[in-house]
């Protein structure tokens, strides 16, 4: 039976790498799943974005981290998914036997970073990291080898999981089996943490989030509306031993004419359309000089000149059929990802201008997967008008959000107390219920403190007034030779005044106990020290004690009476 995730987890480390990771509840395709990729630096990604992978350039990842536009997966592609995950299904059981323990697959992720794991063991310590077995991975794999011997791409794959889970090795895995499951072959390794190489990940993913931050797409002109090419003349050719007539002369002027004016810049579904046609009528021109050079050699065995004018018109059109082929589907590309770019621009503004109106920056990142609204869309019109649909729905919901954001504040400035909510940020953006039950228990929290500092302050005055009594009571019965001599040695010791009722502070804590000994060196005072006399922290800021700027003084009172009485008992 496999151990059950919830998010978050904490998970039981070695003192020296205890990690906390957040679990995330996905399924991969959803639109969650591309949101979540989208906004997250993948463990799958950092070999692109170290330039080392086989399969895609950092320019590559680039292009598809800024616009949402993935490249559409073939069929062979997909096939080889399949069997990826097909096969690291059936290698787990092998790995879970090499461990030692049970292994469940997840995806999980630490700040900005992220990573999906083929398998982690319940504590944490140990992950699994599966490949399907190549010429490249045996060759690599020798026996006694370690993760230090493998291809770049994997160790830095596994080094981001490493940096996210913070386990303490992967155990890597390459199988093959065949289509009935029966395993044909199986190699492993251990890969241990990378110090260095994290360190380039690192910085790394922070140059890549400069170099994402200024991308701009390339935006080509809106050129001319371009018609394919007239249909060419009949291509007459008739030889015996040697040409005996010909009009290919002709036909290459003109066919090299038709060829010049091919419109190359495409900018509408019309020139697409236009440039697409063109490209089917290249070829068959080349076929039709294919069939001409081959009827022509039934005829006779060897004419130099008819050949090399039928090589040079077939090459030219081949030339313009392949290149034409090419700058459509860049084109076309370069269309999409400015249509998707405008789109998250247009969102982003509005997403801007709802802050404005709230008066802080408090709207969070709006989810749209303007990228998915024009997957599969063959025409311009069509793709403008789903992201225009898109960036609809996106603004309505970021409307609807900052609403929510400025009632909410509403709520928080009625108590009058901003001290209470120094997360406000994150307040803001929850339920009006869950909001509510937050307001009234952090207002419980502060009165509650508050009783408890007025009755130290009770409590320590009352101790305070019984030593000096006590004290009193001691002088006054030790002997006169006993009093003369301390006051001769010792300065007099005034009356000391009752401790006053103390004064309910006003505004935010902001005096760190780093501040109080600071000045009051070489005397240095602990928090309980402070809670002895009477003074209990007001609140804290991460590690440091903070207390009122008003309190100063007072405990400087405290500290006097104290010493004074300290030393009363001492004569």
């Amino acid at each position: 039976m496999r151990w059950p995730i919830s998010a978050p987890m904490n998970f039981p480390h070695s003192e020296n790498r205890k990690r906390t990771m957040q679990i995330e509840n996905l399924t991969q395709g959803t639109p969650e799943w591309h949101a979540y990729r989208a906004a997250h630096w993948n463990a799958s990604d950092a070999p692109a974005m170290l330039g080392c992978s086989p399969y895609k350039s950092r320019s590559e990842l680039l292009r598809e981290m800024a616009t949402g536009i993935t490249a559409e997966i073939d069929a062979a592609t997909e096939r080889r998914f399949q069997d990826g995950h097909r096969f690291e299904g059936l290698a787990r059981p092998l790995a879970e036997e090499i461990i030692g323990e049970e292994l469940a697959p997840l995806v999980g992720s630490k700040g900005k970073y992220s990573a999906s794991f083929d398998g982690l063991t319940l504590g944490c310590e140990t992950g699994f990291e599966h490949k399907s077995l190549n010429n490249t991975l045996r060759e690599c794999m020798a026996p006694g080898s370690t993760g230090a011997d493998l291809p770049e791409p994997y160790r830095v794959q596994m080094e981001q999981q490493i940096m996210v889970s913070g386990c303490e090795r992967i155990l890597f895995m390459a199988s093959q089996w065949n289509p009935d499951g029966e395993l044909v072959e199986a190699r492993h390794c251990w890969y241990t943490p990378d110090s260095s190489l994290r360190a380039r990940i690192e910085a790394g993913w922070a140059q890549f989030e400069r170099d994402l931050a200024g991308y701009v797409p390339q935006a080509a002109p809106v050129e001319a509306v371009g018609r394919a090419p007239e249909q060419l003349p009949a291509l007459r050719i008739e030889v015996s031993g040697k040409v005996t007539a010909s009009n290919l002369s002709a036909f290459k002027d003109y066919a090299l004419a038709a060829f010049s004016v091919i419109n190359r810049n495409l900018n509408t579904d019309q020139e697409f359309a236009d440039a697409e046609k063109t490209v089917k009528w290249c070829g068959e021109v080349e076929e039709r000089l294919a069939a001409a050079k081959r009827h022509a050699l039934s005829q006779t065995t060897s004419i130099d000149e008819l050949f090399r004018t039928i090589d040079d018109i077939s090459a030219e059109a081949r030339r313009v059929r392949l290149e034409l082929d090419k700058l459509v589907k860049n084109r076309k590309e370069s269309i999409r990802a400015a249509i998707v770019t405008d789109a998250m621009q247009a969102l982003k503004l509005h997403v801007a201008g709802l802050d404005a109106r709230i008066g802080e920056p408090f709207m969070p990142a709006v989810p749209a997967d303007f990228a998915g609204a024009i997957k599969g869309k063959k025409n311009l019109d069509s793709m403008r008008g789903a992201v225009e649909t898109e960036l609809a729905r996106a603004k309505i919901e970021a409307n609807a959000i900052a609403d929510r954001i400025q009632a909410n504040l509403r709520a928080i400035e009625a108590c009058a107390n901003a001290t209470l909510f120094p997360d406000v940020a994150m307040l803001v953006l929850k339920a009006s219920d869950d909001l509510d039950a937050i307001i009234a228990m952090r207002k419980a929290e502060a009165e509650r403190r508050l009783e408890q500092r007025e009755r130290l302050r009770k409590e320590a005055a009352e101790k305070l007034a019984a030593q000096e009594a006590a004290c009193r009571t001691q002088m006054q019965a030790q002997a006169a030779p006993v009093v003369e001599h301390a006051q001769a040695t010792n300065p007099v010791v005034e009356p000391v005044a009752a401790p006053q009722a103390p004064q309910t502070p006003s505004g935010p804590p902001t005096l760190r106990l780093g501040q109080i000994n600071a000045r009051l060196s070489p005397i240095a005072l602990s928090a309980d020290g402070l809670a002895s006399l009477g003074f209990a922290q007001a609140a804290t800021d991460k590690a440091a004690k903070l207390y009122h700027e008003g309190d100063f003084p007072e405990i400087c009172d405290a500290l006097i009476r104290h010493i004074q009485v300290a030393r009363a008992a001492a004569q």
